[in-house]
């Protein structure tokens, strides 16, 4: 057997014992309730290779999602999603033939009282300035009823690869006041240590307000107490009047104090930390319900950049809601810019047909199409075009779907790329 297809298969063996172990100790041992979700999706496309030739690229994947409730009693509970994947063309288009990550696994305990939360192990974290994967403990908790505290802390799981793990830390909080409905205001600290070298260090202020009138106000401020600078301020207000959603917005993101100022950050926009580039952006959306069945839409939104040219995007769509989950919409847009690729037309239009076993085999078809004209030349060409078409069916109860899907897209960067992929999702569970 292959090296890598071996390492594959054994990563996959690893993967289900896992699961069966975890199974029969939950389920059977403390009588929990469980739901297992498997997706395996097949993916085919082609790409060039140093040598100027086209290369088939076959991936295969595996996801795994895991919940197992009542351990026990009602407050103990265990959650797991992970993936694998293998290229059995054997392209070089992947660094390794084999891959797979754990998402994340964790065991949490809900307390009775006050909203409490308690997880060990690998988690997704968001308290304020925190949006970060990392092994180790988090805590939610109320705080009477005014006021809220979150806290976390472990190894950054992003700077696994980066410099070992030795010395790696990521912790931090957030401490929130609330009253109700009308009002919540959070104020969070967040430090990054890949080596014993600080990556982040960064303090932030949320909020949230409900005003008279359907008026909601949001937003957060963060600051890089590295760099000492501003890293971004996002403000925005969503009005309601009659049936019409109005949402104007400012976003303003200082690339230097944004992206990790540390010299061994794993994160993938490094780079752009000494770009010293800023980014302000004015927009507004807004929807008009017309009718149970019609959705308007308009969108309007400018960039400004310090080095970058500054451009501007104006949009309309509508969209038509059926039975079920069934949408036929379309969107016209136009962005103006001093770029070449920021001086376009575009034309949407997309539908989602759902409910079908009675006239067709399928359950739901999907398209979408998607043309853009741009002014000028790109590589010698001025437009570009995406098309997808998409059919499932479900049987046993939905318990099982198979989905097919096709993609054809052609631009200024990729000539003919044709993809296609096959997704097959199980779902089972027993308890409840």
């Amino acid at each position: 057997m292959h090296t890598c297809c071996g390492s594959y298969s054994r990563l996959l063996l690893r993967t289900i014992y896992a699961q069966a172990l975890v199974l029969a100790i939950f389920s059977f041992s403390f009588a929990a309730d469980f739901n297992v979700t498997s997706e395996t999706l097949f993916r085919s496309f082609e790409r060039d290779t140093k040598s100027g030739s086209d290369e088939l690229v076959l991936p295969g994947y595996e996801y795994l999602k895991l919940d197992v409730d009542r351990i026990t009693n009602q407050s103990l509970s265990f959650h797991a999603y992970g993936w694998v994947r293998h290229d059995f063309s054997d392209s070089s288009y992947y660094p390794e033939e084999s891959d797979g990550e754990l998402i994340y696994a964790y065991l949490e305990y809900a307390g009775p009282k006050h909203n409490q939360s308690l997880r060990l192990g690998r988690q997704h974290v968001f308290s304020g300035v925190a949006n970060d994967a990392l092994d180790g403990l988090s805590f939610t908790s109320d705080l009477g009823d005014l006021f809220s505290v979150s806290a976390y802390g472990g190894l950054p799981v992003g700077l696994a690869d980066t410099a070992g793990q030795s010395g790696d830390v990521l912790w931090g909080g957030r401490l929130a006041h609330h009253y109700r409905s009308f009002y919540n205001i959070g104020l969070s600290y967040q430090k990054v240590d890949n080596d014993d070298s600080a990556v982040t260090s960064k303090v932030g202020i949320d909020s949230a307000f409900l005003l008279p009138m359907n008026v909601g106000l949001y937003g957060n401020s963060v600051r890089n107490m590295e760099t000492e600078g501003w890293a971004e301020h996002v403000y925005w207000l969503h009005l309601l009047v009659g049936n019409f959603s109005i949402r104007p917005y400012y976003e303003m993101f200082e690339y230097d104090d944004y992206f990790d100022a540390g010299a061994l950050s794993g994160g993938p926009f490094a780079s752009l930390a000494h770009s010293g580039e800023t980014l302000d952006s004015l927009g507004l959306d807004l929807s008009w319900q017309q009718s149970p069945d019609w959705t308007f839409g308009a969108k309007a939104k400018s960039y400004s950049y310090e080095v970058n040219e500054t451009s501007n995007f104006l949009s309309l769509s509508a969209t038509w809601s059926g039975d079920y989950l069934t949408r036929v919409g379309g969107e016209l847009g136009k962005m103006k810019g001093d770029a070449a690729d920021n001086d376009y037309l575009l034309v949407r239009l997309f539908f989602y047909l759902d409910h079908l076993a009675d006239k067709l085999w399928v359950d739901f078809v999907s398209g979408d199409g998607l043309y853009t004209g741009y002014d000028q030349e790109i590589y010698g060409q001025d437009y570009a075009y995406f098309a997808s078409l998409g059919a499932g069916k479900t049987f046993i109860d939905d318990a099982l779907q198979i989905k097919l899907s096709a993609d054809y897209s052609k631009d200024p960067y990729f000539d003919n790329d044709l993809r296609s992929m096959l997704t097959v999702t199980c779902r089972f569970g027993a308890g409840q």
